[in-house]
């Protein structure tokens, strides 16, 4: 018997997870692995978080809330975007859901019908494609390479785009690539945009405070305020107060798209975890000292990544602006064997040589549609990532 309808059957579990539940699995037989396959803070939210979530608990906020989040989280969403980004919204045009990618799909199953395309700029994050497919509709990538810096330019939207066009997905600071667009860079294509009035524009920020140069961040929503009723910025706890776990996403956006989107939680999952609502409000609205000295932390540890990836001459790697990821180029080393006389063909294979002789783990560059890279989490101890810079080192000097 079929149990998966179409949909179901044309997806894969999210890479990034599966290899990361593979070094797991070698790390409980006993070997020696470092997981360098997950992007997640490798250190504890604030204390004041984790007290909020104690409070919540004790005081019996543990019942079934409003599907578009509480007002008092909804509120710090709110303080949030003035304080950091110069935005402007109303309580009701503020969603809550349980981490950005639920976000994610409540928004493309209201909007999304059978065949229409969204435009995703590669490299990009594992599940953005699957997510679109999901939902009936055509994911429609858009390789921006190296020499473009990751990003997508607007001569290539404007080529991409067709009449069944109704989104385009933004990612700044980029996860693998930690690319960040300028203002004048959405400004152009801002120009494009305007032009084509179906299209919305979801900008995934979730790595916003992850900054580890003097490249600054900036909203898509405060460089194009002209397209304000149509995009939806993406938001969440997750990375920059190392709460992944407790799973809270957030948007902003118009009205009757967010007003959607309730409707769609109210029969899905119906509320966020109060306790973790609470944690996020006292998150947003706490002293923000752990997010400078996180994103301090970071910053140092892509320097020392830098440096040990920059003895190496086959690895191909430009030095992230944000995020906490290394992309690393392995072009060079294709088509080299093994002590084993085992082909390397491609990155997948590189990712596998390098998990199982070596003990690093890594996701292949494939998983995000630019293949003949593999990606690195910076979020790990500095022993760890000097450990893995060696290991990098040792496994390309053991080909032939």
């Amino acid at each position: 018997m079929n149990y998966e309808n179409r949909r179901a059957s044309g997806i894969q579990s999210s890479p990034s997870m599966a290899i990361a539940m593979a070094a797991k699995k070698l790390q409980a037989e006993g070997r020696d692995i470092i997981d360098l396959s997950l992007g997640e803070p490798d250190f504890e939210p604030p204390q004041h978080v984790m007290d909020a979530a104690s409070s919540a608990i004790r005081s019996g906020r543990i019942r079934y809330g409003a599907a578009a989040g509480t007002e008092a989280l909804r509120s710090a969403i709110l303080d949030k975007l003035s304080r950091d980004n110069d935005l402007a919204y109303a309580l009701d045009e503020i969603t809550v859901g349980n981490g950005a990618k639920q976000i994610l799909f409540s928004a493309f199953l209201a909007t999304l019908e059978e065949g229409d395309e969204v435009v995703i700029p590669t490299p990009c994050w594992v599940s953005y494609g699957d997510i679109v497919s999901l939902h009936g509709g055509k994911p429609v990538y858009v390789s921006c390479g190296q020499s473009n810096g990751f990003k997508l330019s607007a001569e290539q939207l404007e080529k991409s785009i067709t009449p069944r066009t109704r989104w385009l997905m933004l990612n700044s600071p980029s996860n693998p690539t930690g690319a960040i667009y300028s203002l004048a860079e959405y400004r152009e294509l801002e120009q494009v945009l305007a032009c084509h009035p179906q299209i919305l524009v979801l900008a995934d920020e979730i790595y916003e405070h992850i900054l580890l140069n003097d490249t600054p961040f900036i909203s898509f929503g405060t460089a194009c305020p002209e397209l304000r009723d149509r995009t939806l910025i993406v938001n969440g706890v997750s990375k920059a107060y190392a709460m992944t776990g407790w799973r809270v996403g957030y948007a902003a956006g118009p009205r009757p798209l967010v007003a959607s989107i309730n409707k769609i939680q109210s029969q899905s999952v119906t509320s966020v975890c109060g306790v973790a609502q609470a944690a996020a409000t006292a998150a947003l609205n706490g002293d923000q000292a752990f997010v400078a000295h996180a994103a301090a932390t970071f910053r140092r540890r892509s320097n020392l990544v830098t440096e040990g990836l920059s003895r190496i001459r086959e690895i191909d790697f430009v030095p992230p602006d944000g995020a906490f990821y290394a992309f690393l180029g392995v072009k060079s080393i294709l088509g080299r064997k093994t002590g084993a006389y085992t082909v390397l063909d491609n990155d997948t294979a590189v990712a596998a040589y390098l998990l199982n002789e070596f003990g690093v783990s890594s996701v292949p560059g494939v998983a995000f549609g630019c293949p003949s890279f593999i990606r690195l989490t910076i979020a790990a101890s500095d022993e760890n990532l000097q450990a893995a810079c060696s290991r990098i080192t040792k496994m390309i000097a053991s080909l032939s």
